[in-house]
């Protein structure tokens, strides 16, 4: 079992930035994927980055150049560093870590809000 909490969500104005944090326990030695996605009100949840066990990272079209996925194996922690902030970033975003067996467990999710 993998338990995942998100934190570093706020209110931002256009432009700006915030970086999101997303630390796990448990048994996380056998996590190979690991991901941001984000669900706005009305809307899909929807992949914004991933970033695999070997450091490949992949974002979603909508965010390239602007957001940033990471991760500190030391602290067992991933981030999503989000630049130049737009109004249509406004969600709530979850991070997801998942097993070769497809497995996922995911956090309780982090609000940002991009005033305009």
């Amino acid at each position: 079992q993998v338990h995942l909490v998100e934190s570093g969500g706020g209110v931002v104005q256009t432009g700006g930035s915030l970086r999101l944090s997303c630390a796990a326990s448990g048994s996380i030695f056998n996590i190979n994927v690991m991901g941001w996605y984000r669900q706005a009100p009305g809307k899909q949840r929807e992949l914004v980055a991933t970033i695999t066990s070997s450091g490949s990272t992949n974002y979603a079209d909508s965010v390239k150049g602007r957001f940033t996925i990471s991760r500190d194996n030391a602290k067992n922690t991933m981030y999503l560093q989000m630049n130049s902030l737009k109004p249509e970033d406004t969600a709530v975003y979850y991070c997801n870590w998942r097993r070769p067996d497809n497995i996922g467990y995911w956090g309780q999710g982090t609000r940002v809000t991009v005033s305009s």
